[in-house]
């Protein structure tokens, strides 16, 4: 068994109740993980906090947050410090998808997609890294899309701030590598998620069936193979990884 050498340490999941970032949460916690997870719904929020209790045997962190609020980001950095005293793992994955044409997003459209998918990344970078500093490192990962290297046409304001967060990426790897704080990023295509299952209107297998038409391997991604690759990325076995966008598609997109 590979050992990923995740046992006591302390990971932040933002928009951890459903989806990938549960997935991740659960995946962290099976590692030995102490996690903290947040997200707008308390009750959504509770039930994946208890499930990853009742799976894992790990102490989960709760805590309903919205990401685009500074309050509410330092609220969620200061309880995991509080309980844990420290933080080892940021999962930047709070997000949702926003696309249209150009001349049909309006200013409060732009505004609210820069502060959820880049703001809030930021403002969490902001907190831990300097106590990652002091505690010989940690591992950031920015969850962005495939449309970020490659942004298609009528996919406003989503591959703009998805760009963004990719440069953030390689930013902070560049400046914090002599602190043994790696930051990567993870460029999602399509893959299952709880906003997918909303958009599918009762037909969520025959929604899938068409969607996959588009990628390569001829499936859509599995939110526990995403958490494979952040369990991954985030631990001792990948030490010699930062700065990097990878592809979580399938094959889909045109960019590397």
């Amino acid at each position: 068994m590979l050992d990923l050498g995740l046992t006591g340490k302390v990971a932040i999941v933002t928009g951890g109740s459903e989806g990938l970032g549960r997935a991740t949460a659960m995946r962290l916690a099976a590692e030995g993980a102490r996690v903290v997870i947040c997200a707008r719904r308390k009750d959504v929020l509770e039930r994946a906090a208890e499930d990853i209790r009742r799976q894992t045997g790990v102490q989960v962190l709760a805590l309903p947050a919205d990401v685009t609020r500074p309050a509410d980001v330092d609220a969620v950095v200061s309880a995991a410090l509080g309980t844990y005293g420290g933080v080892d793992i940021l999962v930047n994955n709070a997000g949702t998808s926003s696309a249209a044409s150009f001349e049909k997003v309006d200013d409060a459209t732009w505004e609210t997609d820069i502060q959820v998918k880049l703001m809030a990344a930021i403002r969490f970078c902001r907190l831990v890294i300097p106590q990652m500093k002091t505690r010989g490192g940690g591992r950031i990962i920015n969850v962005t899309t495939v449309g970020g290297k490659a942004p298609a046409a009528r996919a406003l304001p989503t591959s703009v701030t998805r760009a963004a967060g990719i440069n953030l990426t390689k930013s902070l790897a560049n400046e914090y590598a002599p602190d043994r704080i790696l930051v990567n990023t993870i460029c999602l295509g399509l893959v299952k998620s709880a906003q997918w299952e909303r958009r599918a209107k009762g037909d969520l297998e025959g929604y899938y069936r068409e969607a996959a038409k588009r990628v390569p391997v001829g499936r859509m991604g599995e939110a526990e193979e995403f958490a494979d690759l952040v369990a991954f990325l985030v631990s001792a076995r990948a030490a010699y990884i930062t700065g990097t966008a990878i592809n979580f598609d399938g094959g889909m997109s045109a960019a590397f």
